[in-house]
């Protein structure tokens, strides 16, 4: 499988490009942290997740928008910056969302293709893949920040 970005994911000054799995972190109701290294396809500035819909990073995303991501190893050891943002669950229920939902699922396509087929048929006969969210991530442009959590 081709690992290079695709024309889409290279925007000017994207740190992101070219990775193959971000680390996702969301907030406790205490402010801790908790980062799960997943699948991402971005464009325009946005990037496009999906997940369980009863994964508690959803329960963690409807109380508290803020995330902060970074490149990383498929089991989740950080090999890029650290970048905060804000992000959004796509619900379906209006006409912005499913068009914008159906964006994130092509360029996930895309980018991950056999694979992403495969993890569809291995989630169809376990009968999750309807239960699946989309969850849309917009970057602070100036929320570049270090291991520490400390803006730079």
């Amino acid at each position: 499988m081709d690992t290079r970005a695709s024309d889409d994911e290279e925007l000017a000054g994207d740190t992101l490009a070219g990775e193959q799995y971000l680390s996702l972190v969301t907030f406790r109701r205490d402010g801790s942290q908790v980062a799960t290294p997943v699948w991402f396809a971005g464009e325009d500035g946005c990037y496009y997740v999906f997940t369980a819909g009863d994964a508690w990073k959803v329960k963690r995303l409807g109380r508290d928008r803020r995330v902060r991501v970074a490149a990383c190893a498929v089991l989740g050891r950080i090999t890029g910056q650290w970048l905060d943002g804000k992000a959004r669950l796509l619900d379906g229920n209006d006409a912005v969302d499913v068009e914008v939902e159906a964006r994130g699922w092509a360029l996930l396509k895309q980018k991950y293709g056999w694979q992403l087929a495969a993890l569809d048929l291995l989630s169809t006969l376990g009968g999750r893949k309807g239960s699946r969210r989309m969850i849309e991530i917009t970057l602070a442009s100036a929320g570049l920040t270090d291991s520490g959590g400390t803006v730079s």
